[in-house]
């Protein structure tokens, strides 16, 4: 398979606890820029660098900077394909991960929150769907 050019491999880890006594998964929301002047929701995780660490790594590197904690990776939930507006695909890879710790959000952080896995927020990025789904349907 050949990826098109500005192709991108991002990993990320999903928590989901139970708070209150129902499922509720971790999102965020970071501070709009010009790049992306209205963020949405999504899974805390980020793009690997120089390719130099592995993709579990990379959930891990990605969950310390944004929210502040240390995760445990259970297993790979799936991976999501998300074309990107320069042509290019974001290759998206999703771990069911435990957190350990208290949450500390990153200043590029605007908002973060629990949420049920029946009650997302409206403006979530397409894979949190996908991802969710995949939980809950085994």
């Amino acid at each position: 398979m050949n990826l098109p050019p500005n192709s991108l491999i991002a990993a990320g880890p999903v928590i989901i606890e139970n708070r209150d006594g129902q499922l509720q998964t971790l999102l965020n929301k970071h501070k709009p820029t010009a790049a992306k002047p209205e963020p949405k929701w999504q899974f805390c995780g980020g793009e690997m660098e120089n390719f130099d660490q592995t993709v579990a790594a990379t959930a891990s590197r990605e969950a310390k900077e944004e929210m502040g904690i240390d995760i445990e990776i259970e297993k790979i939930i799936d991976v999501y394909l998300q074309p990107k507006k320069d042509k290019g695909l974001a290759i998206l890879v999703h771990f069911l991960a435990r957190r350990l710790g208290e949450i500390t959000p990153a200043e590029d952080i605007e908002s973060w929150g629990w949420f049920p896995l029946d009650r997302l927020p409206a403006d979530r990025q397409p894979n949190v769907d996908y991802i969710i789904n995949k939980i809950k349907n085994g």
